[in-house]
Order: structure tokens, then sequence, then C-alpha cells
């Protein structure tokens, strides 16, 4: 296992609170799946994790913060970096802090198992810590291919604005660590993996109205969450979504998305497939960009395919600036209802969330229950 590794001095983020009953790491928030989870894991996977250096070396605060996550050019830009983050986290969870909420982790407090999926920029691993044997997904990412791919930035917007977020339906960080070489990102373990799999491996590679509903209704949620806290997640496809243990929908992966209480964005970022017209033509855009994405999502769901598929870049760019798109049979009238008034040109227009949610499509083919089972 990974108890004879070592690790650099290291510093986390304190583990958010959200009541007395989920104050840290704890057995009663997973239930049974912590077991059930865990059966194959097996010896740490030191080939793909890599070994750290033998000789420790010895740093007081101020250096092991500079050695930070986000491998700045400076000292100074990774210090206040780490301040800001931890800063913010202070004033959250000021109130009712105990012992346990401060621990520091490092790589020695967990078994690592199996690999969960592989990026270009690091590895996720199915892992528990040991001593609350609570069951996690581990994102390992490694700080040189990060400065490589100058995505400094979005590794500090997934950690600043995730571990801020508590909806049932956004997966869950529940802090990091790092070392000399990598970055450890603790989150919520989503046992039912991708959306996306789940959708390729559904018959005909499409969700049933029912299901679809479902999902965009949970999605739907939590993206209403985030705008009310001025988070536009921006990337919004199967690939980012993961089902959680019930099948519940769990938004993830929140390194292109942006915490904009008062401005209008320019960035172009995401998969050009789930663009919306103003960002393929360079514009500023806002939160209704998000409803874009779940216009698509829907579109995707029941058919398989997203709407403005062709056989060219040119051509899909063409599709999406005038949102040209059409409908195959099965789909009902009031799903391409719903989908027309999200896949707008004019952002202004889209329907808001409190339309989706009230749309009689949803209505009619959702239920109370969190799940799509």
């Amino acid at each position: 296992m990974a108890a004879n590794l070592k690790t650099s001095n290291v510093k986390q983020l304190r583990i958010p609170k959200t009541s007395s009953s989920s104050t840290r790491l704890c057995e009663k928030e997973n239930g049974p799946q912590v077991i059930n989870a865990m059966k194959n894991v097996g010896t740490i996977i030191t080939s793909d994790l890599g070994k750290t250096e033998n000789k420790e070396t010895k740093t007081d605060d101020d250096n092991s913060i500079s050695r930070s996550i986000l491998a700045a050019k400076t000292e100074t830009q990774i210090r206040e970096s780490i301040k800001h983050i931890q800063s913010s986290r202070d004033k959250q969870n000021n109130e009712n802090e105990n012992d346990d909420s401060n621990k520091k982790w490092v790589l020695a407090d967990f078994e690592i198992g199996k690999p969960l999926g592989k990026g270009k920029f690091g590895n996720v691993y199915l892992a528990r810590e040991r001593r609350t044997r609570f069951v996690v997904a581990m994102k390992v990412l490694f700080k040189k291919q990060i400065e490589e791919g100058n995505v400094q930035h979005q590794v500090r917007r997934e950690i600043e604005i995730q571990t801020h977020l508590r909806h049932p339906n956004i997966l869950r960080m529940y802090g990091y660590f790092h070392d000399a070489k990598r970055v450890y990102l603790i989150l919520e373990y989503a046992p039912n993996g991708e959306l996306f799999k789940a959708l390729k491996a559904s018959p005909n590679e499409r969700f049933d109205e029912h299901k679809t509903a479902n999902y965009i209704r949970q999605m739907a949620d939590a993206l209403k969450y985030c705008h009310n806290k001025k988070v536009i997640h921006r990337d919004i496809k199967p690939e980012n979504l993961l089902l959680g243990k019930n099948g519940e929908l769990k938004i993830a992966d929140f390194g292109w998305s942006v915490h904009a209480p008062s401005s209008r964005r320019e960035t172009l970022c995401g998969t050009l497939d789930y663009l919306p017209p103003e960002m393929v033509l360079g514009k500023s855009h806002d939160h209704t960009v998000d409803l874009w994405g779940a216009g698509i999502l829907c579109y995707e769901c029941l058919t398989g395919n997203p709407p403005f598929v062709a056989q060219s870049y040119e051509e899909t760019y063409n599709k999406i600036i005038r949102a040209r798109f059409t409908f195959p049979n099965h789909v009902s009238e009031l799903a391409r209802d719903l989908i027309k008034k999200l896949l707008v040109v004019k952002a202004e227009n889209r329907l808001p969330w409190d339309g989706v949610l009230s749309h009689l499509w949803i209505v009619n083919n959702t239920s109370k229950e969190s799940g799509t089972n």
C-alpha cells in the first residue's frame, strides 16, 4: 500500500462542512457503498503515481506554500493563489471547526485502487482514506504537464469553484494536497461513471424521454444553483456528467467554469459541438451559455448525437451560428418545444431555468425522486 511512500510537506484545504453530521469524511455518507466499492482495492499503482524522493526536504510553511498547485512562475503568485483559496474557505468554515476538519492529507493517508479514468494532465483513481474508510475518487494531476499545457488557471478555477459548491447534483470536491510533482484532488466517487458511456451503452445509443427528462431536470436545478452563486459552467457535455450510486446526475469538471459576478466573458472554451453562437463568434457571453448547453444535451440524449454534427468544422460552425438543426421522427413534440426554446441564437431569448423546470415535457416525465431508475 501507500504507507511506505514519503511525501513532502503539503498544504490542504479544510474539508468543507455542510452540517454537524457531515463534518468529515465518514462511512455514513456513502453507506454500504464504502465496503462494496473497495473490494478490489489493490496495492498502490506506483507506475502511474510515481515515487517521491527518498530524501525529504525540510521546509517551513512559506516554502511549502511556494510549491503550490498552480506551478506558477513566481513564489509570490503561488502564495497569493493559496492564500486566496484558504482565506475564502476559512471564512466559510469559521464556525463549529474541530481538529478533524483541520487535517492535512498526505498520500500515505489513502489506499489507492483501480484507475477510473485517464486524461491529458493526469489520471483518476478509486481511493479510500485509511482512517475513516471513506471511498473517494483521487484525481492526480502532474504539475509539469499542467504548466506545459498552460492550464494553471483551469486547475485553479476547478479547485476554487468546486470546493464551494453544495448541491446533490454537483460532484463534491473535499479538498486537495500536493507534493513536488503532483496535485491530488479528493473528489466524491460516482460509481456509475460517465453519462457519455451510459448513453453509448443504451439501445440505439440514446435514452428514452423519461430518463432524459430526469437528467435535464437534475442538471437544470444544479445549474440554476450555480448561476445564483454567479458560477457559469461553460462546458456542459455528457463526458463531464457523472452518475451517482442511485443513477442521479453529478455535474463534474469545473475546469472551464468561471465565477463572474458582474462581467460578461470573452474567452473561447469548451467543445465546438456544444458551443453557443456567441462563443463561436468570439462575442462576450454570460450564464445563458449553459442554457444552450442544456438544449444540446437534451437533444443528444434523445437522439445519440449533438444537433450540429457535420462533415467539417466549417459546416458545424455555420449550423451553430444559425441554430439550424432537425429532429428524428421519434422525438416528441413537447421535447422538441423545450429544445427549440433553449437553442436560440439570441441568448437573452433562451428559456430560463425556472421555465425549463416547469416545462410540460419535464413535468410529465419526471418524479420527485432524484434517481432515474
